[in-house]
C-alpha cells in the first residue's frame, strides 16, 4: 500500500528572486519512507435478519456462516492471528495478552489458550490428510525434540515427553507433521509409520531400528552427524596436530558435501549419475582409510567416538547414493524441528496434553503451509473460514497446503 505526500513551495516563494517572473512546475523530486500503523481490532457485527408470516406461526432468522469457533469472539482473522504469532513468531500468549490490552482488548491468556486448544481440535481432519499424502510417498525424514507437559498422567511435571517430526511427501507437495508422545521408545515410531514403506532417513537414535525391521525399510543416515563428530575431534585436538586422523576424516566428508553442492539443481536422475561419478570414489576412500584407522585410536577418545559412529552407521550412510532423490543427510528434518524448539524457549511448556497435541497440530499447519511457498497468516486466516463449511473429504482435501495457490488465500 502506498500514500502519497504531495509538497509544495508555498507561493510567496514561486517568484524568481533574479527577475520576478513567476515559478513554473517542470517535475518532481520523490523519495521514500516506510511508515508502519500498529494493529487495529475492529468489531464485525453479524445481523441476522428474522422473518415472519402474518399466521403468526412461521418465523425464520437468517443463517449465520459456520464459525471456527461457535459462540466466541474469534473470527478466522484473529484466530490465524494468535495462531501465527504463537507458533511462527515464538510469541507467548502472555505476551500477547499484554499486547492485546494496548491496543483496548482484553483476551486473557486463558481465553486464548482455549482457543489454540480448539483450533487444534478443528484441524484435525486436515492433519489426518495430510498423514496420508507423508506416508503415500516413499521418502520421508523423521526427528524428535523434547518437550514439558505440566499436567501429563503418570508422569511428574518436570519428566520429558517428545514431539515427533515427519517431514516427507511429494517434491511438489511437501508435507512437515509434528505428533506429541509422553515417550522415546521404538513404539513410537511404529504408531507413526503404519503402512508407510520407502526409505526413512534418521540420525543415529537406534529407536528406529525395530520399524525399520518391521516395515521393510530401507534406512537412510544423516552425514552431518558424522561430519559434526570430526569436527568435534578436530576442536577437542586444538591446532596443535594439523594432519591427524580427526582432521582427514573431517576433510573426506567435506569433500562430499562439495559433490552435493555441485549436484543441488540436478534432475534426481542426473543428481544420482553425477554421485557415482563423483561421490563413490571419495566413500571407498573414506572406507579403506577408516579401517586402517579405527584399530589405531583408543575408541573412548573424540576421534576415536567419530570413527566408530561412521563405522557403526557406514550402510545408512552411503545408502543415500541408491537413489537421486535422498539427501545426504537430515538436516531437512532439522531444520523443521528447529522452529519449535525456537518457540519452546519463550514458552518453555505446555500446561496439558490437549494443549500440547493442539500445538503439534498448528504448528504442523504452518511449516507444511511455508514448505508450499504459502504465507502462513493468509492460509490459516482462508483455511479458518472455509474449513467450517467444509462437509465431505473433498472440500477438505481441496483446504490441503499444495492444493492452494498464493491467490486463492490472498487476505488483500
Amino acid at each position: 500500500m502506498t500514500s502519497e505526500v504531495i509538497h509544495e513551495l508555498p507561493d510567496n516563494e514561486r517568484i524568481c528572486p533574479h527577475d520576478g517572473n513567476p515559478l513554473t512546475e517542470i517535475g518532481a523530486v520523490t523519495s521514500e519512507q516506510l511508515d508502519i500503523i500498529p494493529a487495529k481490532i475492529r468489531v464485525i457485527r453479524h445481523i441476522r435478519k428474522q422473518y415472519a408470516c402474518s399466521c403468526g406461526h412461521c418465523i425464520k432468522t437468517a443463517a449465520l456462516p459456520p464459525q471456527p469457533i461457535p459462540k466466541s469472539l474469534a473470527s478466522p482473522g484473529l484466530l490465524a492471528h494468535i495462531t501465527v504469532s504463537k507458533y511462527q513468531d515464538a510469541l507467548p500468549l502472555y505476551r500477547q495478552e499484554a499486547i492485546l490490552s494496548r491496543i483496548g482488548v482484553d483476551l486473557p491468556r486463558a481465553t486464548l489458550a482455549n482457543w489454540m486448544i480448539q483450533a487444534g481440535s478443528l484441524i484435525q481432519p486436515v492433519i489426518n490428510l495430510l498423514r496420508d499424502r507423508l506416508l503415500a510417498y516413499d521418502i520421508l525424514q523423521m526427528d524428535e525434540t523434547p518437550v514439558q507437559v505440566l499436567k501429563e498422567p503418570g508422569k511428574t511435571a518436570q519428566s520429558k515427553s517428545y514431539l515427533w517430526l515427519q517431514r516427507g511427501g511429494p517434491p511438489e507437495q511437501p508435507v512437515v507433521l509434528y505428533d506429541y508422545d509422553p515417550g522415546r521408545g521404538a513404539e513410537v515410531p511404529k504408531r507413526l509409520l503404519a503402512g508407510f514403506t520407502g526409505y526413512l532417513q534418521t540420525d543415529g537414535y537406534d529407536g528406529y531400528n525395530a520399524v525399520v525391521a518391521v516395515n521393510g525399510l530401507a534406512h537412510v543416515g544423516c552425514m552431518a552427524h558424522a561430519r559434526r563428530k570430526f569436527d568435534e575431534a578436530v576442536k577437542a585436538q586444538g591446532k596443535k596436530q594439523p594432519a591427524s586422523k580427526a582432521h582427514r576424516g573431517l576433510a573426506l566428508i567435506r569433500n562430499l558435501y562439495r559433490v552435493e553442492k555441485q549436484a543441488r539443481m540436478l534432475t534426481p536422475e542426473d543428481r544420482h549419475a553425477h554421485r557415482q561419478r563423483h561421490a563413490r570414489p571419495i566413500l571407498d576412500e573414506l572406507r579403506s582409510w577408516l579401517d586402517e584407522a579405527l584399530p589405531q585410536v583408543p575408541p573412548t577418545s573424540a576421534t576415536g567416538k567419530a570413527l566408530n559412529y561412521l563405522h557403526n552407521e557406514w550402510d545408512k550412510l552411503s545408502r543415500y547414493l541408491d537413489d537421486g532423490r535422498l539427501e545426504i543427510d537430515n538436516n531437512g528434518a532439522e531444520n523443521a524441528i528447529r522452529p519449535f524448539v525456537l518457540g519452546r524457549k519463550n514458552w518453555l511448556f505446555s500446561a496439558s496434553v490437549k494443549g500440547v497435541q493442539a500445538s503439534a497440530n498448528l504448528y504442523s499447519l504452518i511449516e507444511t503451509a511455508k514448505a508450499n511457498g504459502l504465507e502462513p497468516y493468509a492460509y490459516l486466516r482462508h483455511l479458518f473460514t472455509e474449513l467450517p463449511k467444509a462437509e465431505t473429504v473433498e472440500a477438505i482435501e481441496a483446504l490441503l497446503p499444495g492444493n492452494l495457490s498464493k491467490n486463492q488465500i490472498r487476505t488483500g
